[in-house]
């Protein structure tokens, strides 16, 4: 089933979903956590539209293929085209942030990055980007007051603030846009916080924003 693109009034986005642009690493502290370098530059990656899916469904990642991990991040819906667009014309283009999951299958990316190998197979599978509604730009404060958090089974997993990301919300569109073309419709993911792990059968999520976002969802068996 394709993925609907909505706000969080229930009112269908315009356009539907492009790309998914997705940047790693961009805290620091996650970066630390498995062992990387901390970047100088943003590590731009793209999952297609058929990787997303209702966040609010039951997740069905594919367990047969090893470790699931979970990793939590803000989502922006992009309103207007951007062609090294700088950071002003970047800012006026997000019309709407929500929330994410991506979804890795971390022991098959660990065995394609043992081998010098693309790890799009890792990242990019059938329902690697549950997205949530996208709260209107109106209703959510400074890039640098933004705040989510993930709770797995009532215990808070990950906690991440806007202003604790390496390369800020305009820079990194902005950055984005000279590499791809970005479409109305596409999505961008600004990377994970801390406290990434592996995703638990059966267990229940909860994943909150600032500005009044909140989702639950759960995970098969």
């Amino acid at each position: 089933m394709r993925f609907v693109t909505r706000f969080t009034d229930g009112q269908e986005f315009s356009h539907a979903l492009g790309k998914i642009v997705c940047v790693g690493r961009n805290y620091a502290d996650h970066a630390k956590e498995l062992d990387n370098p901390v970047p100088s530059e943003p590590l731009l990656f793209i999952k297609p539209a058929t990787s997303a899916v209702d966040i609010t469904l039951p997740l069905e990642p594919p367990f047969s293929r090893g470790e699931v991990h979970f990793e939590t991040e803000l989502a922006l819906l992009i309103g207007e085209s951007l062609t090294h667009a700088t950071h002003e014309q970047a800012e006026r283009a997000v019309v709407g942030i929500g929330l994410a999951l991506d979804l890795t299958l971390r022991d098959v990316q660990t065995k394609l990055k043992e081998k010098g190998h693309p790890w799009e197979i890792a990242k990019a599978f059938d329902g690697a980007c549950p997205l949530s509604a996208f709260l209107p730009l109106s209703q959510v404060p400074n890039w640098n007051a933004l705040t989510f958090t993930l709770e797995i089974n009532g215990e808070q997993r990950q906690f991440g603030e806007g202003s604790d990301m390496l390369f800020a919300i305009p820079t990194l569109v902005a950055e984005m846009s000279r590499h791809f073309t970005l479409e109305p419709g596409d999505v961008v993911l600004t990377g994970t916080p801390a406290g990434v792990g592996e995703l638990p059968r059966g267990a229940a999520l909860k994943l909150t924003l600032t500005g009044g976002l909140e989702v639950s969802t759960s995970v098969v068996e």
